[in-house]
């Protein structure tokens, strides 16, 4: 397990759960989460409940935890939406560039369709891969950007110079500078890694099991939502 803070950027390398079982009956603020100030700004819509994962297409642990994330999706009250944030703190793997080409795919409307399928071409196909199988050591030179553009325009339609004027644009170096700036006031330690309404950072490595993951994320999404709504009762 690796948690790296340079002083400059959050270089954060990407961990697999582990630690003890948490109660599944009662989550402790400090040991199962973290209060986070200031909260953070959330983009869904008003009234929803966002819950939020931090992730990179390279981080293999983030691509093992996707089961999780659709197990969380279908479990949670319909007060609650997901979202997701790239990181880029991992120069080495190409995080920058998938950040990249992830904000260029949502501002185009097609980040969503293509998530999976993104994944897959990193760790399953092979395609955008930034290991090589043979060595199971970085490729060099990684995956480009013109390379995950050709990929988008064959799994979501969008012309490869489209992608790229989307991606190379001062709009989306702006998206780039937000989520940098966002992911180290939220002190995130690792990758994967949810963070609750803006406000409530799961302590991940708390986690024993799939389990306690969906179950810490829907109590801190009604926990959220009473503070919101005042006299509510939990779902």
């Amino acid at each position: 397990m690796k948690h790296v803070w340079p002083v400059l950027i959050a270089l954060l390398i990407c961990v697999p759960f582990s630690g003890a079982h948490a109660s599944a009956t009662r989550w402790v603020e400090g040991k199962n989460y973290v209060l986070l100030n200031p909260a953070q700004r959330t983009n869904v819509p008003a009234g929803k409940i966002e819950v939020m994962e931090v992730f990179s297409y390279g981080c293999v642990f983030c691509n093992r935890f996707q089961p999780v994330i659709e197990r969380l999706k279908h479990s949670l009250p319909t007060n609650a939406q997901m979202a997701f944030l790239p990181a880029a703190f991992d120069l080495a793997e190409d995080w920058p560039m998938f950040q990249r080409a992830y904000f260029a795919a949502q501002s185009l409307g097609v980040a969503e369709r293509a998530h999976g399928a993104i994944y897959d071409a990193v760790w399953k196909t092979g395609e955008l891969a930034i290991v090589d199988p043979a060595t199971n050591r970085l490729k060099m030179p990684q995956p480009s950007l013109e390379e995950a553009a050709r990929y988008y325009s064959r799994i979501a339609g969008v012309t490869p110079e489209v992608f790229l004027a989307a991606a190379r644009s001062s709009g989306i170096d702006a998206k780039m500078r937000t989520a940098n700036a966002q992911i180290m006031a939220m002190q995130i330690p690792s990758t994967p890694c949810l963070v609750v309404n803006g406000k409530y950072r799961v302590i991940m490595d708390s986690m024993g099991s799939d389990d306690d993951v969906i179950n810490i994320v829907k109590f801190l999404v009604s926990k959220s939502t009473r503070e919101i709504e005042p006299g509510r009762k939990p779902a």
